[in-house]
């Protein structure tokens, strides 16, 4: 398109739990918790075209399952407008390529790249600190997509501390199933007791995923999944799910496990990537 006040193809990567650890509820009913965050390169998509006026629309290749006011797209777009006393609006056109519910934070990143972009196009001026602060109130997962760099997470998943990790290449299958986060949360038998550690400790430990015993014994889907594809490598969960990924040394590892895959599952290979791609897109501008 020649329309300059068109911007397209602006990445919403999912990520990855490469651990998940629950350390105990707080009074406030939220949960503490220790996490590493890892991008992948693969995820939703986002086009922007600039309105004059104030108005925001979002139109999708799906359809929404929420009402418009409540999708986080929509809902980062509008926080930015009052946040920055921005005038504009905008369209705002959604590829959704990651499941719902599946635990590789999709409406997170969605909201995400939705803040880094908008903040961009409108020529907000906002900071990286000032649009975490705003995609916090939207979600806990938001920050990091915002930050764009892989990191240890801690509190409900909000402090978070930049690492280096291998950029592994993963086979990831997206379980027929919907987990909900709050349900998981609000679980009795849900493992509220991981101790803390430092993060040079969770490093060099085994990594697990104190949700995953629970889930996979309320979806079976979700324990199929991980049955099949951890004969092939070490796999676990991702987030609250329903997704689980297993880990490769190598694309070629990975894409020979895919092709193994019953038809009855689904999923996709992507490669772990410390800086998100949302990240490369905005330096483009």
């Amino acid at each position: 398109m020649s329309d300059t006040s068109v911007s397209l193809a602006w990445p919403a990567p999912a990520k990855l739990n490469l651990f998940l650890h629950v350390n105990g509820r707080r009074v406030d009913g939220y949960h503490e918790l220790q996490t590493l965050f890892q991008f992948v390169d693969f995820g939703d998509w986002l086009d922007f075209k600039v309105l004059d006026k104030a108005d925001i629309t979002l139109r999708s290749n799906i359809t929404m399952d929420v009402a418009p006011a409540d999708n986080l797209i929509v809902k980062a777009a509008k926080a930015l407008q009052q946040a920055s006393n921005c005038a504009k609006g905008a369209e705002i056109w959604l590829d959704k390529q990651l499941p719902m519910g599946g635990g590789l934070g999709g409406g997170s990143s969605d909201a995400a790249t939705t803040l880094v972009a908008l903040n961009a196009l409108w020529q907000c001026g906002l900071s990286v600190d000032e649009l975490a602060a705003l995609g916090l109130k939207l979600g806990a997962d938001v920050p990091v997509f915002i930050r764009g760099q892989a990191a240890f997470a801690e509190g409900v998943g909000e402090k978070l501390q930049p690492v280096d990790l291998d950029e592994h290449w993963y086979v990831v299958i997206a379980p027929d199933a919907h987990v909900s986060t709050a349900e998981v949360f609000q679980h009795p038998d849900l493992p509220r007791d991981t101790p803390k550690l430092q993060l040079c400790d969770l490093l060099s430990s085994e990594w697990k995923n104190d949700c995953q015993k629970l889930v996979t014994e309320q979806f079976s889907q979700v324990a199929n999944a991980l049955a099949w594809l951890i004969e092939y490598a070490p796999s676990r969960m991702t987030g609250t799910g329903a997704c689980v990924f297993g880990q490769f040394d190598n694309e070629q590892q990975a894409r020979s496990c895919f092709k193994q895959m019953p038809s009855t599952l689904r999923g996709f290979v992507a490669q772990g990537v410390n800086r998100s791609p949302l990240m490369s897109r905005l330096s483009e501008l």
